[in-house]
């Protein structure tokens, strides 16, 4: 009876943790800057479960980038290591001199995850305008996979609807299932039980989905495909979780 029992919590602690979804996150000091004093941004960069607040450690990303006015700018020296919810992450300060919108964008190393015996690499990308102008917030950024906003991915209330369509190797993805988290850092939401901590949606026959977003703060959207390459994992082929990733930030209205 005894082994039964242990036997079932196993199960359940296994099953607990399959359940749990991964981002992949950027997470600028502001999403918009409208006085210089803002300019200076501090971009946080990690890998977690951002509605329960809970960290995995991330190696130094492979690739870190802005992109501005159709210019993509390496940034990966500007990465220092730092602490984020628990674990080892990386934070990076970078000013904004000129008005414009300015994607930064993340490609992680890839990660084992043992629960789901699979890589994950998310591509994450968030968006922050500047000095009043917001031409190009939907361009694409050339990744691997990445969602391309159709919503303007900042200055947005919360309860707005978000809309965004996505790409795999440049191609929309029918039918792809999207999973949507706040990053719970300061709020203090609860979830009514662990279905809720993960909300989900698929995309339509031209990958675009939509969802209603119910409070303020910042939100990942995590669009999910498997690579066609399997990654080599202590002599066995393991296969790739492809995450397209966009952080956006919701916020209340100021009330006079």
């Amino acid at each position: 009876m005894w082994k039964f029992c242990c036997v079932c919590m196993a199960l359940a602690l296994l099953w607990g943790t399959q359940a749990q979804a991964h981002f992949g996150m950027v997470i600028p000091s502001t999403p918009t800057i409208t006085d210089k004093k803002e300019s200076p941004l501090k971009l946080d960069i990690a890998f977690a479960h951002p509605m329960e607040l809970q960290g995995m450690p991330m190696v130094e990303p492979k690739a870190f980038t802005v992109t501005h006015d159709g210019a993509a700018e390496d940034l990966k020296s500007l990465l220092k290591p730092a602490t984020i919810l628990g674990n080892k992450a990386w934070t990076a300060s970078y000013t904004i001199k000129k008005p414009g919108v300015y994607q930064f964008a993340v490609e992680p190393q890839p990660y084992f995850e043992p629960a789901e015996d699979c890589y994950i690499i998310h591509y994450t990308k968030t968006v922050v305008a500047a000095f009043g102008e917001e031409e190009g917030w939907g361009q694409p950024l050339g990744l691997k996979t990445e969602i391309v906003p159709l919503t303007r991915p900042f200055a947005n209330y919360s309860g707005n609807v978000f809309q965004g369509q996505v790409l795999l190797d440049g191609k929309p993805v029918p039918g792809a299932e999207v999973e949507i988290e706040s990053y719970n850092k300061g709020k203090g939401h609860t979830a009514p039980n662990e279905f809720y901590v993960t909300q989900v949606v698929k995309a339509d026959q031209n990958g675009v989905f939509t969802y209603g977003v119910p409070w303020a703060g910042w939100w990942g959207f995590a669009a999910l495909n498997t690579a066609e390459e399997k990654m080599d994992h202590q002599g066995e082929a393991k296969s790739v979780e492809l995450g397209a990733v966009i952080w956006v930030n919701f916020a209340a209205p100021r009330v006079k």
